[in-house]
């Protein structure tokens, strides 16, 4: 053999080579992942209340916290009838339609000065489960309590076209952007199943986006200002995306000021990073391709090795079920098995 063939040789079981072990790396990858998701889902199933719920650091947040958790459960395909966590579904959608009060509020707002993230969540999480629900008089039941959540929202609206951390009568009007992006998500879920919303309550809620964002592409804390934040600045996005808007002025400003600007968030205690990360990973899996794939190679890799041998992830102010509820939400975007998540 030449040494011109020989060279050939190499270089071509070279190829192979790489050929042969992208597939396994790319196995071994999404096993580790697999079982991430795994001990992660089942911490989350084993440290539900006996009542259904979930809460934060001290007690704190029982809405919010169990239809976060509750969708991180419905994301690995699990419905209030089957699948591994069917259980823990069902607790969670009975203790947040029993906290269904008559003006629409899901929760309860006695002590709980940021009611409208509950509410927002749980709109969310009961409009998924909606689609799924077999039994009649639960989609029933279902329909009663999203079709009033809806009302809520659209009274809590300040004239703005945004929602604060309390409806905007007992706030006296405040807005704020993460709170917003919360209320037109669950908004969008509600829509999607079925459940009347009025158009000119999103209609409103978008201009609110759109009239908070600054010429940099970061969205600022409040109508009143405050900044551009990038953890806002990355779920405004989504909730663009949401209302349908994939192709305005507004979005490539705001991805690029999220790719100069997410990578400074820190895992400091409030969780800031998790929360633009639960939604700027919801944009770049819609945006699918080499967008995505770069994101979810370098998220996940992330992920996986901050999670603690238990399957929770630690995080400070909020506590650990905010923090892994959000990752394993992150983590199970390629399931497709929720509507508001599909491309």
């Amino acid at each position: 053999m030449t040494k011109r063939k020989s060279l050939a040789a190499v270089a071509m079981a070279t190829v192979l080579m790489g050929i042969a072990t992208q597939p396994a790396a790319a196995a071994n990858r999404d096993s580790k992942i697999a079982k991430v998701i795994s001990r992660g889902l089942d911490w989350v199933a084993n440290t539900q209340s006996r009542q259904g719920h979930w809460t934060a650091n001290e007690g704190r947040y029982p809405a919010a916290m169990t239809a976060l958790a509750g969708t991180a459960l419905l994301a690995e395909g699990s419905t209030t009838t089957q699948g591994k966590y069917s259980e823990q579904i069902r607790k969670a959608v009975e203790y947040l339609v029993h906290r269904s009060r008559p003006n629409g509020l899901i929760g309860d707002p006695k002590g709980d000065d940021r009611y409208t993230y509950g509410h927002g969540y749980s709109m969310l999480f009961l409009s998924q489960v909606l689609g799924e629900e077999e039994d009649q008089e639960r989609r029933e039941e279902l329909i009663d309590v999203l079709t009033r959540a809806v009302q809520f929202t659209g009274e809590a609206q300040t004239d703005a076209g945004g929602w604060g951390y309390v409806s905007a009568k007992d706030g006296h009007g405040f807005d704020e952007g993460s709170t917003t992006i919360t209320q037109v998500q669950g908004l969008r879920g509600c829509r999607n199943a079925g459940i009347p919303v009025p158009k000119e309550i999103i209609d409103n809620a978008v201009k609110y986006i759109r009239d908070c964002t600054l010429p940099d592409g970061g969205v600022q804390y409040s109508s009143k200002g405050g900044g551009g934040r990038p953890a806002i600045s990355a779920a405004a996005i989504a909730c663009l995306f949401n209302a349908g808007d994939y192709d305005s002025e507004y979005v490539p400003k705001l991805l690029d000021y999220c790719q100069r600007n997410l990578d400074n968030i820190q895992n400091e205690s409030f969780g800031h990073w998790h929360y633009a990360h639960y939604y700027f990973g919801q944009v770049c899996y819609r945006e699918g391709g080499k967008k995505w794939e770069e994101y979810r190679d370098k998220v996940y890799a992330k992920l996986a090795a901050e999670a603690s041998p238990n399957g929770s992830w630690a995080q400070g102010y909020i506590g650990p079920i905010y923090t892994t509820a959000v990752n394993l939400t992150i983590l199970q975007l390629e399931n497709g098995t929720l509507p508001i998540y599909q491309r």
